[in-house]
C-alpha cells in the first residue's frame, strides 16, 4: 500500500481529536521508528509503498492513537534536550517545560571549572531526563538521582547507559527519606508531583489514562506536600549557598515563594516558561 494513502487515513481518523499538525508529527515519528525514513521521502516519492507487514505496524499505531495511547509509550522512546530516552508506563513522558528547567541550570553552571566538583541531586528522577541531561552537558559534575519507584529507576539506569553518562541512582522515598543527612549537595533539583486533583479536567485523556498518577497528582488539601518535604531535606543535605531548583504548578507561584521564604531560602527567583506561565523557581540556602 502507498504510504501516502495511510497518511490520509491517519488524518481522517485522528484530526478531530489531535489536530492536523500533531497527526503529521505522529506519522513522522512512526515512519522514522519503523521504516527509518523521514517525511521528505513522501515528498520525493509520493508513490512510496510499504509491505503488508509494515502496513500492519501503522494500523496498530492508528488504533492505539485513536484510543488516546501516548505515542511515546507506543514507540518506547522519546527525545529530551536533544537526547534519546526510553519511556514506559512507569515513567512520565518528559515535557518541553522541563527542558527549560534543565537549560536554566546548565547555563548557570557550564562555566564552572573542572576543579569545582559540583554535586547535584535530582529528586523524583523518573526516566532520568533531568539528571542524565545535566550529566551529559556538565561532564565534570557528580550527579545523583532519587526515585521511589524501582521500575522507574530501571528505565533511568538504561537511559544513563544509552546516553553514556554516569549517574548514581538511589531508591528512596523523599517523604520518608533514608538517605543520610549531610550538607553535601551544591544543587538539588526536582520536578515532583504537582497537579491537583481539581485540575484533572485540564489534563488530556492520553495523559490522564496512561501516565503514572503517582508521579502526577497531589491532594487538593496538601498540594505542596512534596515541595515541603524537599525543602526540609535540603536543610540538611544542601550546602550553604547551595541552590534548590523546582518545576512548579503554574497556579502556585506565590505559594512557592512563601514556602521557600518559610525555609529561609534567599535570592528567590520565580521564572516563567515559554508560554508565559509560572513554571520554575529557585532559591539559595
Amino acid at each position: 500500500m502507498r504510504l501516502k494513502t495511510i497518511l490520509d487515513k491517519f488524518h481522517s481518523t485522528l484530526d478531530d481529536n489531535y489536530g492536523k499538525d500533531e497527526v503529521n508529527s505522529f506519522f513522522d515519528l512512526i515512519m522514522e521508528h519503523h521504516l527509518g525514513i523521514k517525511r521528505i521521502q513522501l515528498v520525493l516519492d509520493p508513490e512510496y509503498a510499504i509491505t503488508s507487514g509494515q502496513e500492519q505496524l501503522f494500523s496498530n499505531a492508528l488504533v492505539e492513537l485513536n484510543n488516546n495511547s501516548p505515542i511515546q509509550y507506543m514507540l518506547g522512546e522519546t527525545e529530551f534536550y536533544g537526547l534519546p530516552f526510553k519511556v514506559n508506563e512507569y515513567t512520565l513522558i518528559p515535557r518541553p517545560e522541563t527542558e527549560e528547567l534543565v537549560e536554566w541550570i546548565i547555563t548557570s553552571y557550564m562555566q564552572q571549572s573542572e576543579e569545582s566538583h559540583l554535586k547535584i541531586l535530582d529528586i523524583g528522577t523518573g526516566s532520568g531526563c533531568i539528571s542524565i541531561s545535566l550529566a551529559k552537558n556538565l561532564p565534570e559534575v557528580n550527579v545523583h538521582a532519587l526515585d521511589v519507584s524501582e521500575k522507574a529507576l530501571d528505565i533511568a539506569k538504561k537511559n544513563a547507559k544509552l546516553n553514556d553518562v554516569i549517574v548514581e541512582f538511589i531508591h528512596d522515598d523523599i517523604l520518608n527519606p533514608r538517605v543520610s543527612s549531610s550538607p553535601s549537595f551544591d544543587i538539588i533539583v526536582s520536578n515532583p508531583p504537582y497537579v491537583r486533583n481539581l485540575e484533572k479536567t485540564e489534563i488530556k485523556p492520553n495523559v490522564l489514562d496512561n501516565e503514572p498518577h503517582l508521579a502526577l497528582f497531589v491532594d487538593d488539601e496538601n498540594p505542596l506536600q512534596f515541595y515541603k518535604a524537599i525543602c526540609a531535606f535540603a536543610q540538611n543535605n544542601l550546602k550553604e549557598d547551595g541552590i534548590l531548583y523546582f518545576e512548579i504548578n503554574e497556579y502556585l507561584g506565590k505559594e512557592m515563594i512563601l514556602l521557600l521564604e518559610e525555609f529561609s531560602f534567599k535570592s528567590i527567583e520565580l521564572k516563567k516558561d515559554l508560554f508565559g506561565k509560572d513554571r520554575m523557581i529557585k532559591g539559595i540556602k
